[in-house]
């Protein structure tokens, strides 16, 4: 079944300082953590799909009214300031291995290489629409 974990980050509820905030090192150590990731779901078939994406300053929300130009909004969350940071789809056995690779990404770490944490959201990715509308 495939799933796609979304890496949600607000400045708001973060436990850590901000990315910015980080040594030379403590990013390159996130970094490589995610790279490992990456590679053991490669090597595992899991792996469908990952991406990180730029930062929430380049974001923009479309609305589309079927006429007329399309209103677009500055920013995902111009209100709460939460955004999506990357993503991954994995195709994997059932919900419990979705939740234990979950878990290991939302421990990648940060300042002190501590395990920040991070809220991962699960969704499962639905491959027709529900049988009962």
């Amino acid at each position: 079944m495939k799933y796609m974990l979304l890496m949600q980050f607000s400045a708001a509820t973060a436990d850590f300082p901000g990315i910015d905030s980080w040594t030379g090192e403590e990013l390159k150590a996130h970094i490589a953590f995610m790279e490992q990731v990456n590679r053991e779901l490669t090597e595992s078939g899991e792996l469908v799909d990952a991406q990180g994406l730029a930062g929430a300053d380049t974001a923009k929300l479309v609305r589309g009214r079927g006429r007329g130009a399309p209103v677009v909004t500055e920013g995902p969350f111009p209100e709460t300031k939460e955004f999506l940071a990357g993503f991954w789809i994995v195709d994997c056995a059932d919900e419990d291995r979705a939740v234990e690779l979950a878990a290991h990404i939302s421990a990648a770490p940060g300042p002190r290489g501590e395990p920040l944490g991070m809220p991962i959201e699960l969704r499962a990715v639905m491959s027709a629409p529900p049988t009962e509308l």
